[in-house]
């Protein structure tokens, strides 16, 4: 029996070894993910408020875009977003404004490609509400 335990001394760490190979990039897979989500989310939602902002009456496409850029700055590091911007388009057949942002999310960990991807915003302008009444 004391041969016995002497062969086994160190299986320990092997099996640990063997285990963290699998655990690791497993968990940093599932943060990677998870941020991706993250800034997704948060930067469609900003895009859309900008849209809702600049199609607001008063407004200006600019007052729209600078609206979204304040609504992520807060929530997203700046160095995820690679380009914003606006474009009259038609939704329905109603005029609209849609806030287009491009985002690349870095890779965590054992590095590799990175997570590009584009969200965008629409919503409808509203009419000047001088002109609808008698």
């Amino acid at each position: 029996m004391a041969s016995r335990r002497r062969d086994e001394q160190g299986t320990a760490v092997v099996d640990f070894v063997l285990v963290m190979l699998v655990l690791v990039p497993l968990v940093l897979a599932i943060m990677q993910v998870s941020l991706v989500l993250y800034v997704r989310n948060t930067v469609a939602l900003a895009a859309s408020e900008g849209a809702r902002h600049a199609a607001a009456w008063g407004a200006s496409p600019q007052d729209g875009l600078e609206r979204t850029r304040q609504q992520w700055t807060g929530a997203v590091s700046s160095r995820f977003v690679t380009d914003s911007r606006i474009e009259a388009v038609e939704f329905a057949g109603a005029p609209a404004y849609r806030v287009v942002v491009e985002v690349d999310v870095p890779a965590l960990g054992l590095g590799g490609p990175g997570v590009g991807f584009e969200v965008s915003g629409s919503a409808v302008i509203e009419p000047d509400p001088s002109a609808a009444a008698p």
